[in-house]
C-alpha cells in the first residue's frame, strides 16, 4: 500500500502545474485518511504542506431514502477557501460514480475551485455516471454484486479480512463492514 501511495504522490507532483494552489479534499469517511496520508507523503518528499479538507456528502446523495430515515449532516471541515484552488478530491473506491457526483455538488456549494481532479485508491469499473479518476491506485475488475474496500483494515488498524456480498440497502458509506474480495492486501 505504501508503494502505491508514493507512486500517487509522485503523479500528483508531476501533473500539478502550481503546487501553491494545490489542496486535497477527502470524502468522508475513507477518503479522509487517504488525503491525509498523501499530504504527509508529499510533505516528506517535497517539504511542502498540502492543506487537507473533509467533505461530508450525506445530504447530497441521491439515495437518501435507502441510507436511513434521517441523514445526519456534519459541517464541511474545510479550513481553507476552495476558490481558485486546484482540488484533488479523494475516495477509497470508485464504483458507480454516484458518491463522486454528490461530492462535487457538496464541494461547489463550498466555493468555486479552479480545477477538480479525482484520486481513488481502487477503481472497480461498473460506472453508472460519466466519471473518471485522473489518479488511480489500482484497477480491479470485480463482480457488480461484491463490495470492495481494500485498505480499510490498514487505515482503520483492523486486522480482519473477509468477503461479503452486496446488500442494496447499504452502500460504500454505511456502517456495513467492507473487505477486499480480490485479496489485494
Amino acid at each position: 500500500m505504501d508503494r502505491t501511495l508514493v507512486r500517487l504522490a509522485h503523479e500528483i507532483l508531476e501533473k500539478s502545474s502550481d503546487l501553491k494552489t494545490l489542496a486535497f479534499v477527502g470524502i468522508k469517511r475513507r477518503g479522509v485518511p487517504l488525503a491525509q496520508r498523501l499530504s504527509a507523503k508529499i510533505a516528506s518528499l517535497e517539504n511542502l504542506h498540502i492543506p487537507v479538507g473533509i467533505l461530508d456528502i450525506n445530504l447530497y446523495r441521491d439515495d437518501l431514502s435507502t441510507v436511513g430515515d434521517k441523514p445526519v449532516y456534519k459541517a464541511k471541515q474545510i479550513d481553507f477557501s476552495v476558490d481558485g484552488k486546484d482540488i484533488v478530491m479523494m475516495d477509497d473506491v470508485l464504483y458507480t460514480g454516484r458518491t463522486i457526483r454528490a461530492a462535487l455538488d457538496a464541494l461547489f456549494d463550498h466555493g468555486r475551485p479552479a480545477n477538480v481532479q479525482l484520486l481513488v485508491f481502487i477503481d472497480r469499473g461498473h460506472r453508472e455516471l460519466p466519471i473518471e479518476a485522473r489518479y488511480v491506485g489500482r484497477m480491479v475488475q470485480t463482480a457488480s454484486n461484491s463490495i470492495s474496500s481494500p485498505f480499510r483494515a490498514r487505515i482503520s488498524n483492523q486486522s480482519s479480512r473477509g468477503q461479503r456480498h452486496f446488500n442494496p440497502g447499504r452502500d460504500s458509506h454505511s456502517n456495513a463492514p467492507r473487505f477486499c474480495k480480490a485479496g489485494l492486501l
